[in-house]
C-alpha cells in the first residue's frame, strides 16, 4: 500500500478524492466520509442547480428581503471584498448571462441586443447588502459557483483537521485542492499540472507540495469557436461578452483554495495583463496563453 489511503467520490459536477496520510485504516475511512458528507453539504445549500436551498430562495424572492444565516453571509462578504478589489470585474451577479452564453464548443454567438438586454440584470451594485439582509432587483440572481468549489475544499479540509489533528490530507476537488501538511515521513505531495490544450493529459510538470493551496481557471472544456475566433467562458460583467485575449489556464498557489481561485480568476479578468496582475500579487503561478 502507498503512505496514504484514497478516498473517491462525486461533488459539484467534478471528481473528488482525499488523499489521507495514515496508517489507521479505520479513521481513514472516518475521514472520507466526513470528506464526502461535507462535500455533499456544501453542494447542497449552495448549488444554483438545486431547489429548497438558500440560493434558490434568494433567486426566487423577487423583491423581497431575505436574511440568511452566518455562512451564506460570510461568503456574500467575501462576494463584495471580490467586486471591491477586482473594481467590478468578479460579480456573483453576472450568471444571469447565462441565459444568452451557452459555452458548448459550437459557433452559436449572442446578438449584441440579447446580451445587452440581460446586462440591465447584472451588477452587485445593484443589489442591497445589509448583513444579514439581502434584497435583489428585478430579474437579478446571484450564483456561488465562482466560489463555492473553492470553499468547499478550505471547508473539508479544516474539518478533516478538527477531527484528527495529526493526520495530513490533500483534499482535490476538479483541480482545485489543499494541502494540511506532508504525506508520512515528511514526503511531499505531487500536484500534476494539466494542459488546457491537451485536456485529461497532465504535460505541463507537477508541483511538490507539503502545505497551501491551489486552483485553476481556464476554458479548456467551456468555449465557443466562430470564424476561428476562440471565446472564453470568462465573461466580463460590465460588457457582458467575453474577456479578449484571455490566458488559457491560470494555476495559483497560495495559503487557502479560495484565495488561489480568486487570484487565477481576477488573472483571467484580466486579459492581456494577467501576467502583470499575477507578478504584482508575489505569488507563484502557472499560466498557459
Amino acid at each position: 500500500m502507498d503512505d496514504y489511503w484514497r478516498a473517491r467520490f462525486q461533488a459539484m459536477a467534478s471528481p473528488c478524492e482525499c488523499l489521507i496520510a495514515c496508517e489507521d485504516e479505520t479513521l481513514a475511512r472516518e475521514l472520507a466520509a466526513l470528506a464526502e458528507s461535507e462535500a455533499s453539504r456544501i453542494e447542497q445549500k449552495f448549488s444554483r442547480y438545486r431547489q429548497n436551498n438558500i440560493v434558490h430562495r434568494i433567486n426566487h424572492a423577487g423583491t423581497e428581503t431575505i436574511r440568511v444565516d452566518n455562512e451564506t453571509a460570510d461568503l456574500l462578504d467575501f462576494s463584495a471584498q471580490c467586486y471591491q478589489l477586482s473594481e467590478g470585474l468578479f460579480d456573483i451577479t453576472s450568471g444571469v448571462l447565462r441565459e444568452v452564453w451557452q459555452f458548448d464548443g459550437s459557433d452559436h454567438i449572442p446578438s449584441a441586443a440579447a446580451v445587452n438586454k440581460v446586462l440591465k440584470r447584472v451588477g452587485w451594485s445593484k443589489l442591497q447588502w445589509d448583513r444579514p439582509l439581502l434584497t435583489l432587483q428585478p430579474g437579478m440572481q446571484i450564483d456561488l459557483g465562482g466560489i463555492g468549489k473553492e470553499y468547499a475544499v478550505d471547508q473539508v479540509a479544516k474539518l478533516l483537521k478538527q477531527r484528527a489533528s495529526q493526520v495530513n490530507v490533500l483534499v482535490n476537488f476538479g483541480g482545485d485542492l489543499v494541502a494540511t501538511g506532508p504525506r508520512l515521513n515528511a514526503v511531499p505531495w505531487t500536484v500534476g499540472l494539466d494542459d488546457p490544450a491537451r485536456t485529461g493529459e497532465k504535460t505541463l510538470g507537477g508541483v511538490a507540495l507539503s502545505r497551501g493551496a491551489f486552483a485553476t481557471s481556464g476554458d479548456a472544456r467551456r468555449f465557443l469557436l466562430k470564424d476561428s475566433v476562440r471565446y472564453s467562458h470568462i465573461l466580463n460583467p460590465k460588457t457582458g461578452w467575453p474577456v479578449e485575449r484571455a490566458p488559457r489556464s491560470v494555476s495559483v498557489l497560495s495559503g487557502t483554495c479560495i484565495e488561489a481561485g480568486m487570484l487565477a480568476t481576477f488573472a483571467l479578468l484580466q486579459g492581456k495583463q494577467a501576467r502583470y496582475f499575477l507578478e504584482e500579487q508575489e505569488v507563484r503561478f502557472w499560466m498557459v496563453e
